[in-house]
């Protein structure tokens, strides 16, 4: 069975660059754009973080919530949830494969792009599931990294 995943979109977010806009309509992804009175319970789903344990099989079971914002933005689009998630992250060797070039803030090293934390959370769950990069331009660049050397 596969992981039900919730995404919520910051309302800046520009659909024209979101990498998580092409998988709108699988019946495993739920979207949600938030707004200024948006508020979401978390509880007993699994929330991305930077700094909490690595996210692993033994989480499986439990929903998946994505927020999908830059870096800057994130901390406001954090305000709408509410309850108690449970705080994981990816393991820190992990690279993104999209070009990054932000004029206005810097991000984290350790930050992907939507769609490949999405990709690389459901892996680590015990779901390798490529086709939710399949519109991913970077597709190729991500998945190299998890070849045997």
């Amino acid at each position: 069975m596969s992981t039900p995943v919730t995404i919520i979109r910051h309302p800046k977010e520009r659909l024209s660059k979101c990498s998580l806009e092409p998988l709108r309509g699988r019946p495993d992804l739920e979207f949600h754009k938030a707004h200024d009175r948006f508020t979401f319970d978390a509880t007993g789903y699994i929330l991305l973080a930077i700094d909490a344990p690595v996210i692993s099989p033994d989480d499986a079971g439990h929903p998946l919530l994505l927020l999908d914002s830059t870096w800057r933005l994130l901390p406001q689009l954090m305000t709408s949830v509410q309850g108690e998630p449970i705080l994981r992250t990816l393991p820190m060797e992990v690279r993104t494969a999209y070009p990054r070039v932000s004029k206005i803030a810097e991000d984290p090293t350790r930050g992907l792009a939507s769609v490949e934390a999405l990709y690389l959370a459901k892996k680590l769950l015990g779901e390798d599931d490529p086709s939710l990069l399949d519109h991913y331009y970077w597709r190729t660049e991500f998945l190299r990294q998890f070849e045997p050397a």
